[in-house]
């Protein structure tokens, strides 16, 4: 009776931890966000164990099948389509739903997107904030205002439809000059850093747009 949090790969299945591989082959279900990706990765694995979907649109729903089922004496892991659920991605709720109720929940250590992209930066990272996805709307401006004035690197996740916009952005309320590193396609094939002034990076991608999940790290004010 107990509920593991698994980080995936973000994208090489290489990045995939003995642990992770064993806690799936022994958990009587998995949850998933997308059973079609994660049946990929599984099947990479060799396991073969029942896929319970569990997303952002039926979380609500699900919630409280998923605990009385834990309750019931199941062990359940819980799998999003890329990283650590939770960061960004379902799985709070279910979380805090399971300590309510005294189930005890793990989290095993593994691959999130923001942390290689902080060391990837060379900016000092001792201490950050970490954004999840910037509001697009609401609250935009306040909370650029908020981020231009702290100290501290920043790291948030980025749409490549969406990225030369925000460095756009990021240039009216940061300065031109605020260095910025912008790493695309983290462990996969055509990884890519790219480290320089809001201007040149902004620059770049307007002439070479980009493709695939995004992380960007700004530098802190100084």
């Amino acid at each position: 009776m107990k509920l593991f949090i698994v980080p995936t790969p973000i994208g090489n299945l290489e990045d995939m931890t003995l642990r992770a591989v064993r806690i799936l082959k022994e958990a009587d279900a998995i949850l998933a966000e997308d059973t079609r990706t994660s049946g990929v990765l599984l099947k990479h694995y060799d396991i073969s164990k029942p896929l319970w979907k569990y997303h952002m649109h039926n979380e609500h729903q699900v919630l409280q099948h998923v605990v009385s089922e834990i309750l019931g004496g199941k062990t359940l892991a819980l799998i999003t389509d890329a990283g650590t659920p939770a960061i960004s991605d379902p799985g709070f709720l279910l979380v805090r739903e399971c300590i309510k109720n005294a189930i005890e929940v793990e989290c095993l250590p593994g691959a999130t997107a923001f942390v290689p992209a902080l060391v990837d930066s060379g900016f000092p990272i001792n201490r950050f904030v970490y954004e999840g996805f910037l509001p697009q709307k609401k609250g935009r401006m306040t909370m650029l205002n908020l981020l231009k004035e702290e100290e501290r690197a920043i790291v948030f996740y980025e749409s490549p439809h969406r990225l030369v916009k925000t460095l756009h952005e990021l240039k009216k309320y940061f300065g031109e000059e605020r260095e910025v590193c912008v790493c695309r396609e983290l462990s996969k094939k055509f990884e890519e850093h790219k480290i320089g002034t809001l201007t040149d990076v902004a620059d770049y991608y307007e002439a070479h747009p980009p493709k695939g999940e995004i992380v960007v790290v700004i530098k802190g004010k100084e």
